[in-house]
């Protein structure tokens, strides 16, 4: 672990702070003010913190009343932490209509749209694509979602089996005024007139978010980030039916709250930084996804989201690694303003689990912002993820809260001004 006298002095070096600020790391993120926090957002009386459930909602007023304790401002344009949001769950209520002149079967037709009254011909512009095998069916699938076109998918009957699971994507959606259309078939249609009629339900979501603005460069943005949803409740799992997620994500939002005050009793930073506590990652990312709709991503210096950092890594205590360490020079950053210390940020050794893909960076990559998760967690034999034995008992919170610190810390440069990350190549991401 990295020793005290050691994280002080580079404080020091780091942001050429006081003497007390340096000293106050310690007395801020330690072991005890860890285990404050986390022991109740990993706690039976949360239930597991599942997406759309009261229990979600509890966890999110203790986090906003963490920031507000802490002194964090709104942000811009709210008037509370609570960034509210809705996703639409939807069900077809009725299908009409021809393709190549013959009747359509209720049954292979699918929805992805916010539409109450879908009308769709070959004269009104949709594309069509077509998905002849079921390796690239979820990612294909997934493509002509997010294209912002109205688009007919021709999904093969070879793929019949897998067909209803693209119905995943009907049950949180953001408003949209494109739809895509899942057809199960083996016919490109040249002609087709179809209407789709719709049952739409609002569900209300929230991230919880706080900020410390910059002192002079306030238009630049530094964001920590942790989601604080997890898998909720298995009443059929017997007495311990409760997926508390210790580790996912708890600890990682634990950090996102203990940065927070650290960095405000700081209070030297020259760019604003922002705390985000995300809801709906295990279901999608939904919370990640609105929240990068509220910044302009040039104006995102970096993102340290924190996943799953109540373990060793694979190297040991004073190691984390960084997802995506290669596609840009945050990490070299982070690990420069560490020289001198016992703690090392290495690549991500997983890089066969896409883990860049898989959390709520992701969506900010991909529009060029040096977005990057850091974890601790060993994917390839991690015994507790996403298992009721996911509890505080199997963390080492003494070196999560090492962990916590060596992200203060190397971040320092990147708050100050004196270092900016290089942008991630959007075009290279899947």
């Amino acid at each position: 672990m990295i020793h005290s006298k050691k994280i002080r002095a580079l404080l020091l070096g780091v942001a050429s702070t006081t003497l007390v600020n340096a000293q106050n790391i310690d007395k801020i993120i330690n072991p005890t003010s860890v285990k404050s926090i986390l022991s109740v957002l990993a706690s039976d009386d949360m239930r597991g913190r599942k997406t759309f459930s009261p229990d979600i909602d509890r966890a999110a007023e203790f986090i906003a009343s963490e920031f507000k304790k802490t002194g964090l401002s709104y942000p811009k344009g709210q008037e509370s932490y609570l960034q509210k949001f809705s996703v639409y769950k939807t069900s077809i209520s009725s299908v009409k209509g021809t393709i190549n002149n013959q009747a359509i079967n209720s049954e292979n037709i699918l929805a992805v749209s916010t539409q109450k009254n879908i009308d769709v011909t070959q004269n009104n512009g949709y594309k069509i694509e077509t998905i002849e095998s079921k390796q690239v069916l979820f990612s294909i699938a997934m493509a002509a979602i997010h294209s912002k076109q109205n688009t007919i998918v021709i999904v093969d009957t070879s793929c019949s089996k897998l067909f209803k699971r693209l119905s995943y994507f009907t049950q949180a959606t953001f408003e949209s005024p494109y739809s895509v259309i899942f057809i199960l078939g083996t016919q490109t249609p040249s002609t087709f007139d179809i209407h789709i009629e719709q049952n739409l339900e609002a569900q209300k979501l929230q991230n919880v978010v706080g900020i410390i603005p910059g002192k002079t460069k306030p238009d630049e943005y530094v964001i920590f980030s942790g989601h604080y949803d997890h898998l909720g409740v298995d009443p059929s799992k017997g007495t311990d039916s409760i997926y508390n997620g210790a580790n996912d994500d708890a600890s990682g939002t634990t950090a996102v709250i203990e940065l927070a005050k650290y960095y405000k009793k700081l209070n030297n930073n020259e760019r604003t930084l922002i705390f985000a506590a995300f809801t709906a990652e295990e279901i999608g990312g939904y919370g990640s996804q609105y929240f990068s709709q509220q910044f302009d991503p040039n104006k995102v210096i970096a993102m340290f989201n924190i996943e799953m950092i109540g373990t060793d890594s694979k190297w040991g205590n004073n190691s984390a690694y960084i997802t995506g360490f290669e596609k840009t020079n945050m990490g070299e950053i982070l690990q420069k303003n560490l020289q001198g210390s016992k703690f090392q940020f290495y690549p991500d050794p997983y890089t066969e689990q896409n883990l860049f893909y898989r959390s709520d960076n992701a969506t900010l990559a991909r529009q060029g912002v040096p977005a990057h998760t850091i974890s601790t967690s060993k994917m390839d034999s991690e015994p507790n993820y996403h298992k009721l034995s996911d509890e505080i008992s199997t963390l080492d919170l003494t070196n999560m809260a090492e962990i916590i610190k060596s992200v203060a810390v190397s971040a320092q440069t990147i708050i100050s001004g004196k270092d900016t990350p290089t942008r991630v190549d959007a075009s290279s991401l899947k």
